[in-house]
């Protein structure tokens, strides 16, 4: 029970509920979501190119042809990109941070995925940047550090989403209609 309560989004009386059911009620269930995870954590890895979590090296966003190469969407972390795919609103590509940048908590620019970022938007036919990162201060830090110095010698149009979010969340949990309103709303960001 303590290992489920550890888990995000799960209390004391949902984790013994589950470990009960597990352990008493279906035991063979315990069995296979065991191997389940053991499997998918030795299959799955970040994709090269986004980090989004794949089989492959390159996930099926980034080696998919039909998606838009002139846009490209930072999130958080991969079920920010989950999101934002279940609600069907971009259909351009990724790069997931993996965080933000939070001093409090000793995340600085080296601890996310940035460096790849600036490696990816060398020579790629990117055109805007969207930044769709949570609305509270460590996001906010976070766009303007990866506007003012990651893209301060480029001339790509990058833009914040935010329209519909409401402040101090995040995307995970927004339904598409938000998500779509916050796409459609974005704005220049400004230095």
């Amino acid at each position: 029970m303590q290992s489920l309560k550890a888990l995000p989004g799960l209390g004391y009386r949902s984790a013994e509920k589950i470990a009960l059911h597990l352990l008493v009620e279906k035991p063979a269930k315990s069995e296979e979501l065991t191997d389940r995870i053991s499997v998918a954590r030795q299959q799955l890895g970040p994709c090269l190119i986004c980090g989004n979590l794949t089989d492959e090296d390159e996930c099926n966003i980034c080696s998919s042809e039909v998606r838009e190469v002139e846009r490209l969407c930072i999130v958080e972390n991969v079920t920010d990109l989950f999101a934002m795919e279940k609600a069907g609103v971009f259909r351009g590509k990724y790069h997931i941070l993996m965080g933000k940048l939070s001093p409090v908590r000793g995340v600085g620019p080296e601890q996310l995925n940035i460096n790849s970022l600036q490696q990816r938007l060398e020579n790629s036919d990117v055109e805007e940047v969207i930044l769709a990162l949570s609305n509270d201060m460590e996001g906010e830090a976070t766009c303007h550090f990866i506007k003012n110095e990651v893209l301060k010698d480029s001339n790509l149009e990058v833009t914040r989403i935010g329209f519909g979010l409401p402040s101090g969340g995040g995307i995970t949990y927004a339904d598409e209609n938000t998500l779509l309103n916050a796409l459609q709303s974005r704005k220049t960001l400004d230095s």
